[in-house]
């Protein structure tokens, strides 16, 4: 397991490396270069300069983020060919500077969401925040607007251009099915894959977040038979799973644990987003400390699963508080992620240990 931290670039994510590389047990990066616009090729000139960054700072970077997929090909337009060679090209270009893994997701119109970025806990901390019946309440701009005034930083998936349109862009999935967003997603990885063989990265598909449809449009990556279908469209270990505990956990009906083990006993889990929620009913939770009783996870057994079934798999802990009067990116703050990464570490640690005696 290589133990690693998302990080945004110098000009976009307020922590310094440093900060991160006195992280105990923190090897390298998650990275995210989202200043580039969606569908475009990314420059080598750009790759390299972050990829040099992170190593002058004595940190690894072998796995990227923020290849976003273009709508259109979700929409299964015409334009669609174009952006798959310009996928392609970019995963040529990552691949010059040792990226191994891509980790991405195919959730139309909306990446993550919540109805809260800012939640005030009993304690003083903030955390990110959902409740469906809110949701319900609110229009597809409301909660553009809500989120998008709620932070002062730009959000993971969020592209702007798509977010300027957003009334064209809901009509055009007016009449779409899961199974034609499926056969889409088909096309896609047909069209990527083999040049992904090619170059050795391997795709890893983030599922949707949260694990649930939104505003009446198909959602086709929420549950274990939807993975199931995933990596039988095309099957190579080139399309894999990026298991993110906390967006298949926002279903409770989800076996994390065994969803980890299952697919990681395969060979089809590249990467692993680790966190932990609190149920507050249905439809409705709030993201919790890393540590398994603050919240509803098992965090003993998701890193059990990981340790026996995909131990190569690169893993970060994935959204935290803000704790101690720090402010920042909303779910990506440097305290509680560190302690969750250390957290990760010595459940890890203490198993290797147990399995060792």
């Amino acid at each position: 397991m290589k133990m690693t931290f998302r990080w945004y670039g110098s000009q976009y994510d307020p922590i310094p490396l440093q900060y991160i590389k006195q992280i105990p047990g923190a090897t390298g990066l998650m990275g995210a270069m989202d200043w580039i616009p969606v569908g475009q090729v990314w420059p080598q000139e750009e790759i390299r300069s972050y990829v040099d960054e992170v190593h002058a700072a004595g940190l690894e970077v072998e796995v990227i983020e923020s290849v976003n997929v273009h709508e259109d090909i979700k929409l299964g337009k015409p334009s669609r060919d174009e952006y798959i060679k310009n996928y392609c090209a970019t995963l040529e270009n990552l691949a010059q500077f040792g990226i191994k893994v891509v980790v991405y997701n195919f959730m139309p119109v909306f990446d993550w969401l919540r109805t809260e970025l800012n939640h005030v806990n009993p304690d003083g901390s903030t955390c990110l925040y959902y409740d469906h019946e809110k949701l319900a309440g609110m229009t597809p701009q409301d909660i553009v607007k809500a989120t998008l005034d709620g932070s002062s930083f730009p959000l993971p998936g969020w592209e702007p251009d798509r977010m300027a349109h957003l009334d064209e862009v809901m009509a055009e999935y007016t009449a779409m099915t899961e199974d034609g967003l499926r056969e889409n997603y088909r096309y896609f990885l047909e069209g990527i894959i083999p040049t992904c063989e090619r170059v050795g990265i391997r795709m890893a598909v983030h599922p949707d977040d949260p694990a649930w449809p939104l505003f009446g449009i198909p959602r086709i990556c929420n549950k274990e038979s939807d993975l199931e279908k995933i990596v039988g469209l095309v099957d190579s270990a080139a399309n894999s799973l990026c298991v993110c505990s906390g967006s298949l956990g926002s279903n409770p009906e989800n076996d994390v644990p065994g969803i980890f083990r299952r697919f990681g006993e395969r060979g089809r889990i590249a990467a692993a987003h680790v966190r932990n929620v609190r149920y507050l009913g249905d439809k409705h939770f709030q993201e919790a400390a890393h540590l398994s009783s603050d919240g509803n996870l098992d965090m003993h057994a998701i890193m059990r699963a990981i340790h026996d079934a995909c131990p190569n798999a690169y893993v970060r802990p994935d959204h935290g508080r803000m704790i101690w009067g720090e402010s920042g990116r909303a779910g990506y703050p440097l305290y509680d992620r560190a302690l969750g990464l250390v957290y990760l570490n010595g459940l890890y640690e203490a198993i290797s240990k147990e399995d060792s005696r």
